[in-house]
């Protein structure tokens, strides 16, 4: 198992959850729902209350243990303000997901790339992993600047089969890479 240690940046503490931030939690996905409900569905969905925050901090817990995924609060280390999330998710083949947001209070002052930063490090270091994957949708052009300004490259969206093409399922959505140096 991971060492759950935070991981320090200049403004900020980014640490897995404990069982007493469910309620900050919870404020801050309630506060922010509609701005989060196209990127983040399940989370919204598995949390629609203080307990079901709860128990969402206790199966981040147990992912933790079992390296299935690592989910970090974002807090701001002068005032401690709780200010969003990241995520890493392993997958196949050295292969992890990061996943990110900021509270709307947050966005606009370089938190997510300095959280961005943290997560690539513990990725490459901690958790091993070869290369690093970003999706944000294509009108989220602060989530792509954010993976941009980090290093990740746009990936060239993919071909579709002739049968596909009518779709525009694929083309919503933004890959964006970064290989271990």
């Amino acid at each position: 198992m991971l060492s759950r240690a935070p991981l320090y940046t200049e403004r900020l503490c980014l640490r897995p959850y404990e069982p007493a931030d469910a309620d900050a939690f919870f404020a801050l996905l309630h506060a922010d729902r509609p701005r989060f409900q196209p990127s983040f569905p399940d989370r919204l969905q598995a949390v629609r209350s203080v307990s079901d925050a709860v128990v969402s901090l206790r199966a981040f817990a147990e992912d933790w243990r079992t390296g299935r995924f690592y989910v970090f609060g974002i807090w701001h280390r002068a005032t401690a303000e709780y200010v969003g999330d990241i995520c890493l998710m392993p997958q196949h083949k050295g292969q992890a997901e990061i996943g990110y947001y900021l509270s709307a209070r947050a966005e606009g002052h370089g938190y997510a790339r300095e959280a961005l930063a943290a997560i690539i490090a513990f990725g490459f270091e901690a958790v091993g992993s070869q290369r690093l994957l970003v999706r944000c949708f294509l009108g989220n052009a602060r989530g792509q600047a954010v993976a941009r300004a980090v290093g990740f490259q746009p990936e060239p969206p993919p071909k579709r089969p002739m049968w596909f093409r009518n779709s525009d399922a694929l083309s919503e959505i933004r890959r964006f890479w970064l290989a271990k140096p």
